[in-house]
């Protein structure tokens, strides 16, 4: 389902709506991550610091500014036997490239590096800078042997997992609580959430605001073994010489992305999957990304300027 309106997208959780007449209570901790906000809200006290550490676990493998990651490292070396978790998202990766016919690409790091100057210096990049940081990208320039679990990057690509990291970590991390024998939890990391089971018997509730009202709930959507993400540039966003630029980068051009789209919201099996797909559909744009969600039968919200 697309939606095609005035508005943007904020997720929040209402758990509290439901919970007045339940017989058992939840417990919430929060902790900061991967460079956002991390949410575990389960009734089930002992797992909540387990997932938090295999969190923890997963982003020191998987962030690109920590230099003890493989990430980093294999920035920095271009060859690199790697963890079985590093190399099962950047195969991930790979196929949801070819699923967005190249909308979706972790191999721009050097595009993201371009731009992170342009916003340090407020000044905008010159099209030579652009130009050669586009042609140091593309994931076809990543090389993977399975049999030795190493990666080896071409063509002067880094890689950037901002765009499926943590729905990739919310994934694993449910797969912990699942094999704990836990069957009712929340994770959000920063938006990218994952809802397990049931709530006291009623389905997760997340409100979808109205941006420019955070007082308004647009949309209620019950969720129960399914994930959610969203991305848009009504929270993340730069200003240059009074212009403002999206912070997500389309591949294939090199720039911020233009479109009259401001925020994505996909559902989906998997946190990974909605994390990426979320991120393509934004580039693509409502046309194009209506298209993919209709032939990959996804549920999806799109907002337009």
């Amino acid at each position: 389902m697309i939606i095609s309106r005035k508005f943007c997208l904020l997720l929040f959780f209402c758990f509290f709506t439901v919970t007045g007449c339940t017989s058992q209570s939840y417990i919430t901790k929060t902790g900061f991550l991967m460079g956002t906000v991390v949410e575990v809200t389960c009734k089930d006290s002992f797992i909540i610091d387990e997932v938090f550490s295999e969190i923890k676990r997963l982003d020191d493998l998987l962030s690109k500014f920590n230099p003890q990651s493989d990430i980093y490292t294999l920035n920095k070396q271009r060859r690199m036997v790697v963890s079985s978790e590093t190399l099962e998202v950047v195969k991930r990766s790979i196929e949801f490239n070819q699923i967005t016919d190249g909308a979706f690409d972790i191999a721009i790091g050097q595009s993201i590096d371009v731009w992170k100057k342009a916003i340090e210096s407020k000044s905008l990049p010159s099209d030579k800078a652009v130009k050669s940081a586009l042609a140091k990208s593309g994931i076809d320039k990543i090389r993977i042997n399975e049999v030795k679990n190493e990666i080896v990057l071409l063509g002067g690509i880094t890689l950037d997992l901002g765009g499926i990291a943590k729905g990739f970590v919310v994934d694993k991390a449910v797969e912990l609580v699942n094999r704990k024998g836990v069957d009712s939890c929340m994770i959000n990391a920063g938006g990218n959430i994952y809802c397990l089971g049931k709530h006291n018997n009623r389905s997760w509730r997340v409100g979808i605001l109205d941006p420019r009202n955070d007082e308004r709930i647009l949309k209620k959507i019950n969720l129960e073994d399914i994930a959610v993400a969203t991305s848009g540039d009504y929270q993340q966003f730069f200003e240059i010489d009074g212009s403002r630029y999206s912070h997500i980068i389309d591949p294939r051009t090199g720039h911020p992305v233009e479109n009259k789209v401001i925020s994505v919201t996909v559902l989906a099996d998997s946190a990974a999957t909605a994390d990426a797909l979320s991120t393509a559909i934004f580039v693509l744009g409502k046309e194009k990304g209506t298209k993919l969600l209709e032939e990959l039968d996804v549920y999806g919200v799109v907002i337009e300027e």
